[in-house]
C-alpha cells in the first residue's frame, strides 16, 4: 500500500510573543497538549477502526528569540545570553515536566537581552511513540501487529535527527535556519525520557536536581534509612521517598515494597517540593552503564552529579576505607572516545571540590592537615577491564604511576567526562575497598566487614555535599569552565 498523500494535522496556530516567562510556558503547554491529544486520539481510532484515510501528523512547540545587539552581558554569567545577534530556537517537549527550568532560563534570557520570546508550532513532527507515552493506557504495537504499517501513517522516532550534535559542538545550522537555543532538541529529550523509564523503573518526573551515582547496591539501604529519618523530621524539607516501580512513601514507617525484578539501574528519589532533593542511582559496574545513565539523565538538566563509589587504592600509604577526592582523570574506559576524545582535559570544579572536602571534614571531624589521614586528592584512573590485574601488569602499572593516579575504578571518569560534555557540574569522591597492587584484594569476608563500617559514612558525605550545593546560587555552580566558544543560551 502506498503512503497517503493527504495529511491531517491540528489547526494551525499563529506565533505569539511573550515578555512573561510564565505566560510563554503556559502557551507551550497548550500547544504541546493539543499535539499530544490529536495524535493519541487518532492513533486509538486507527488501532480500533483500521487503516487511517490520511497521514496523521502533529508538531512539537518551539521557542524562538531574536536579538540585534552586541551588547555585552554580565561576564560572570556562563549562560542566559546569546552568543551574537541573530535568531535562535529550540523545540520543546513535556513543558509541564520542565516548567521550572523553562521559566528560569527564559526569565534570565529576557532580562539580559530585554526582548520578547516567540512561542509557535515548529516544523518538527512529533513521533507517535513519544505522544502516547503520556498515557499509560496506550501502547504502540510492534511492527506487523497492527493492520497497517505504522510509519506510513504516523511519524516515528528519527535517529538521523535525534543526536548530540549540539552538546558535542558539531551542530551547524542550515542556510536560513535559526541557531541552537538549548543543548537538546525535543526528540532527543523524549528519547532519553523513555530510556530513563526503562532503565530505572521510575518516572523521570521523580528525578531531583542533585544526583548521586554509586556502583554498589549497599548504598541503597543506607539511602533509604536516611530518607526515612528525614521524612520523620517535619522541618527537613523532604516530602517523599520514591523507589523503583514508582513506589512512593511519605510516612517514615511505611513499607517500600521491592519490585519483583530490579531494573538495570535502580533509582531512588528523596524529594523536595521544588525538585531540589537528592536522587541516588545504582549504575552497577562498568563505564558503559555510567555512560548510559548520564546520557539520559543529562536532559533533565540536573544542578550537579557526584560519583560516590568504591575504588582500588593504588598507594601503599592508603588504608581500606580511606577517601579519594578526584582532581583529575586518566580516561582508559573508551566509551566516550567518539564524542569526547581522551585528549580533552576534564577539569576539577572548585565549587564541587570544596563542597566534598568540607563534607568529609564535617563527617570525620578532621580538619586541615589531619584530613590527609583519611583522604587523598589526585588522579583517578578508570579502566574498561574489571580484571585488569590478571593481564600483564607492566603496561597498566607504568601508566598509572606516570599519571600519578591514586585510585582506580570503572565509572568515575565516564561520569565526570559526560558531565563536562553535557555541561552538568560533576565531582567524584571514592572509598578505597581494596589495594590489588599491595596484596589486599576484595574478598567476601573482608568486604562484609568493610562495607558495614564505611558505607553509611561515605553516603552521608555525598548527601552533605549535595545539601551544601543546594544552597549555592545556580550561577555559581555552573562554571564557565564547562562552556565552549559558541554556547547555547540555555543551560
Amino acid at each position: 500500500m502506498a503512503s497517503p498523500t493527504k495529511i491531517k494535522r491540528p489547526e494551525p496556530r499563529p506565533p505569539q510573543s511573550f515578555t512573561s516567562a510564565a505566560a510563554a510556558v503556559d502557551h507551550l503547554i497548550a500547544l504541546y497538549d493539543e499535539a499530544v491529544s490529536f495524535l493519541c486520539t487518532r492513533f486509538i481510532d486507527a488501532i480500533q477502526s483500521g487503516i487511517p484515510d490520511a497521514r496523521i501528523r502533529a508538531f512539537y512547540p518551539e521557542i524562538r528569540i531574536t536579538t540585534q545587539s552586541f551588547a555585552k552581558i554580565d561576564s560572570r554569567l556562563s549562560f542566559g545570553h546569546l552568543a551574537e545577534p541573530g535568531t535562535y530556537a529550540t523545540t520543546i517537549t513535556r513543558p509541564r515536566l520542565f516548567r521550572h527550568y523553562l521559566e528560569q532560563q527564559l526569565g534570565i534570557l529576557m532580562d539580559n537581552h530585554e526582548v520578547a520570546v516567540t512561542v509557535q508550532v515548529s516544523d518538527t513532527p512529533m513521533p507517535v511513540h513519544f505522544a502516547v507515552a503520556n498515557d499509560a493506557g496506550i501502547t504502540v504495537p510492534q511492527q506487523g501487529a497492527a493492520d497497517f504499517t505504522l510509519r506510513d501513517f504516523f511519524d516515528v522516532p528519527d535517529l538521523s535527527t535525534t543526536n548530540d550534535d549540539i552538546v558535542n559542538g558539531t551542530y551547524v545550522a542550515g542556510e536560513g535556519r535559526p541557531g541552537a537555543l538549548a543543548p537538546f532538541s525535543a526528540q532527543r529529550v523524549d528519547y532519553s525520557l523513555a530510556r530513563l523509564t526503562h532503565y530505572t523503573a521510575t518516572d523521570p518526573a521523580h528525578f531531583q536536581t542533585h544526583v548521586l551515582f554509586t556502583n554498589y547496591q549497599f548504598y541503597v539501604a543506607e539511602f533509604e534509612a536516611y530518607a526515612r529519618r528525614m521524612l520523620a523530621e517535619p522541618d527537613s524539607g523532604y516530602t517523599a521517598f520514591v523507589g523503583p516501580a514508582d513506589t512512593v512513601i511519605t510516612d517514615p514507617d511505611a513499607p517500600l515494597p521491592a519490585p519483583l525484578k530490579l531494573p538495570q539501574m535502580p533509582s531512588y528519589h528523596l524529594k523536595r517540593e521544588d525538585g531540589s532533593g537528592i536522587t541516588l542511582v545504582n549504575i552497577g559496574v562498568g563505564p558503559s552503564n555510567a555512560k548510559t545513565a548520564t546520557d539520559h539523565i543529562a536532559v533533565l538538566r540536573p544542578h550537579a552529579w557526584i560519583m560516590v563509589g568504591h575504588c582500588a587504592g593504588l598507594r601503599n600509604s592508603q588504608s581500606l576505607g580511606d577517601f579519594v577526592l578526584a582532581h583529575a582523570y586518566l580516561r582508559e574506559d573508551g566509551v566516550l572516545d567518539d564524542d569526547l576524545p581522551a585528549w580533552v582535559p576534564i577539569p576539577a570544579l572548585a565549587e564541587i571540590q570544596i563542597a566534598l572536602e568540607q563534607a568529609v571534614a564535617a563527617e570525620t571531624q578532621l580538619e586541615g592537615y589531619d584530613l590527609k589521614r583519611v583522604m587523598r586528592t589526585g588522579t583517578v584512573a578508570s579502566f574498561d577491564n574489571r580484571n585488569w590485574e590478571l593481564r600483564d601488569q607492566s603496561g597498566p602499572v607504568q601508566r598509572l604511576s606516570q599519571s600519578r593516579a591514586v585510585a582506580l575504578d570503572m565509572e568515575s571518569a565516564t561520569i565526570a567526562a559526560n558531565g563536562f560534555r553535557f555541561r552538568v557540574p560533576y565531582g567524584t569522591l571514592l572509598c578505597v575497598s581494596d589495594k590489588p597492587l599491595h596484596g589486599e584484594l576484595k574478598l567476601p569476608g573482608m568486604a562484609s566487614d568493610f562495607y558495614k563500617a564505611q558505607v553509611a559514612r561515605h553516603l552521608m558525605i555525598g548527601i552533605r555535599a549535595m545539601e551544601a550545593l543546594r544552597k549555592m546560587p545556580l550561577e555559581r555552580i555552573h562554571s564557565r569552565k564547562l562552556r565552549s566558544f559558541d554556547e547555547t543560551a540555555f543551560l
